[in-house]
């Protein structure tokens, strides 16, 4: 089976058990958290920058799941995207409400470490992928925003001060890249 494949099924598992979910279905919830809880951890954990609070983010994010499962709507996305921004987007709050907190060397060094992984992140990817392919086909500093925003967890003020662009540019790259990415890799 190829990775497309196996992502394909991760993807339609998924949005079967959110069906589940919304039913009220427990056990469609631990199959998610059981299939994705370590990748989602990893996502938050690149965000948040300690494990700690990641596993916290992934854990109030699974009980968002479990709430708004009704929500989930298949027409607009795959229900593993909608698992994923939702523990994305309580990753970037748990950032904005402890922005307050002075930060040490090794979280400073950490960020840098994660510049260094998103421009690396691109030629990480299989020569052969389509989501290289779709990417490599974005004008290379949108590209850039789309990774800082997914690979590093910036925010869209961070990309535009990464990017030295206006804000209202750094979100439009952002999404747009994300609209030609979706339509490229359907």
């Amino acid at each position: 089976m190829t990775a497309d494949a196996v992502a394909t099924d991760r993807t339609d598992l998924c949005a079967a058990d959110l069906a589940a979910c919304a039913r009220g279905d427990r056990a469609a919830l631990r199959a998610i958290y059981e299939r994705e809880a370590a990748t989602l951890i990893a996502v938050a954990a690149r965000i948040v920058r300690r494990r700690e609070v990641a596993e916290e983010v992934v854990q109030e994010a699974f009980v968002q799941i479990w709430r708004r499962a009704g929500s989930f709507d298949p027409a607009l996305g795959s229900g593993r995207g909608w698992v994923f921004a939702i523990v994305r987007n309580r990753a970037l709050n748990a950032v904005r409400d402890e922005r307050h907190v002075p930060v040490e060397d090794e979280a400073l060094a950490a960020y840098a470490e994660a510049a260094t992984d998103v421009d690396d992140a691109f030629g990480r990817l299989a020569a052969s992928s389509a989501l290289r392919r779709c990417l490599g086909g974005l004008e290379p500093r949108r590209r850039a925003s789309l990774l800082l925003a997914y690979v590093a967890g910036l925010s869209h003020g961070e990309i535009a001060e990464r990017l030295n662009v206006p804000l209202g540019t750094a979100k439009a790259w952002v999404r747009r890249s994300l609209l030609a990415l979706k339509e490229c890799m359907a």
